[in-house]
Formats: structure tokens, C-alpha cells, sequence
């Protein structure tokens, strides 16, 4: 391959199903992760019937970390409410995620049977990468994170207003503030009712057991072994 800088980021890593490959859930890491970061997690609340798909965002200068390189599914320019955001940036990305939800489809799977979840700015790219999808998925988790671009809803949301989502955020979180997170989800309630958001008392930037439960039962509600 040499130094050549071709759009091929690092392959994505799978967590293969163990019986008959029927839904697939893709799962977005956070800034500066890769996806390694969360296959051992997922899989841990993994069913057998499930593929799991951990892609790793190319590495770019993020204007947030004073331009130093890392992964990163778009710039992140802040973490303030209202701060500017790298729009171009976060379609690019969600044009990639759409690429890989349809390589599912092509295996088999029925958009209905495929789940995005994602932590920090990959939920933030998840929840981004649902709305703007006409096809109806089968649900999204997304934890500790925000909606991107959220002056452009409702309008922006083409698809998956009836879709289950399950927002999570630790209340003592340093990162992405908690209120962040409040806002997020009264916002998407406007258009998409079928939310629900879970407060973990004490958490900061981070995962618990009792989330990674919540996720597994979430998960197992909307993609049911057929």
C-alpha cells in the first residue's frame, strides 16, 4: 500500500454471528477510539443471531484537540451548546455510514433488521445517520452524545420519526455535559417520540454494567432472533 492516502480507512471490526446471521447492529466509537474499542463490549452483550460491526473513523486534525490527528468521524470544532460544527464534515460521514448499512442489506439484512448505536460523537453520528435515512431501521442507541446539526430539525429528519431510540447519559459527565444530552432528547421528542432517555447517576464520560444491560435488552427487544 505504501504512504498512498486512499479513502480506505482501517477495515471495520466484526464480531461475526454464531448461528444464522439475521440482524446486524453497527456501532460508532468515540473521538480519538477505534473500533476495537467497543467489539469487545458489544459482543459481551452480543446474541448469536447478531452481526456486529465496529467501523474505526479516519484519522484527521481535530480542531477541538488543537489540531492534533486522530480518529475522528468528522472535526469536532466544540463541545459548546451552540458552537460551531463541521456540517460538510458530519454529511461525509453519515454518506459512509448510509455505504455500510446498504453492504448489509446486500448480505440479506432488511434495513428493519439493522440497529446503529454509537458513544460521544459516534451516537452524535448515529442519531444524524437515522434521521436522515428514508428507510426504516430497527432502532438506535446512542450514549453520551448530542444530535449534530440540530438547527436543521425536524426538517431534516426524512425517515425513522417512529424508530426506538435509547439515549443514555451519566449525569457527571465532564464531556459532553449532561445538559447536552437533556436538550438532545427534548429536541428529538418534537419529532420522534418513540425515545426514551436514561439517566446514570454518577457516571461521567463512560460506560456502566447497568447501561451495557439496558443496551443488551434494548437490543434484544428490536432485533429478536426469527
Amino acid at each position: 500500500m505504501g504512504s498512498s492516502t486512499s479513502k480506505m480507512a482501517t477495515p471495520p471490526v466484526c464480531v461475526a454471528a454464531s448461528a444464522k446471521h439475521t440482524a446486524t447492529v453497527i456501532f460508532l466509537h468515540g473521538l480519538g477510539d477505534t473500533g476495537h474499542g467497543w467489539a469487545s463490549a458489544m459482543a459481551a452483550i452480543g446474541s448469536p443471531h447478531i452481526k456486529i460491526v465496529c467501523p474505526t473513523a479516519q484519522v484527521m486534525p481535530v480542531t477541538l484537540n488543537a489540531g492534533f490527528k486522530m480518529p475522528s468521524w468528522f472535526d469536532l470544532k466544540s463541545l459548546e451548546v451552540d458552537g460551531p460544527e463541521d456540517a460538510d464534515g458530519i454529511k461525509r460521514a453519515r454518506d459512509n455510514i448510509h455505504q455500510m448499512i446498504e453492504e448489509e442489506v446486500k448480505l440479506g439484512i432488511p434495513h428493519s433488521r439493522i440497529m446503529l448505536g454509537g458513544f460521544s460523537q459516534g451516537g452524535a453520528l448515529a442519531l444524524y445517520s437515522t434521521f436522515t435515512q428514508q428507510k426504516s431501521m430497527a432502532g438506535v442507541v446512542a450514549l453520551s452524545c448530542w444530535l449534530p446539526i440540530r438547527s436543521e430539525f425536524p426538517q431534516s429528519a426524512i425517515g425513522n420519526t417512529g424508530t426506538p431510540i435509547l439515549q443514555c447519559h451519566g449525569d457527571c459527565d465532564p464531556i459532553v455535559p449532561y445538559k447536552f444530552g437533556q436538550i438532545t432528547s427534548q429536541l428529538i421528542k418534537k419529532f420522534a417520540g418513540n425515545i426514551e432517555f436514561k439517566t446514570f447517576r454518577g457516571m461521567m464520560h463512560s460506560s456502566c454494567d447497568e447501561e451495557m444491560n439496558d443496551i443488551k435488552k434494548f437490543i434484544n427487544q428490536h432485533l429478536p432472533a426469527l
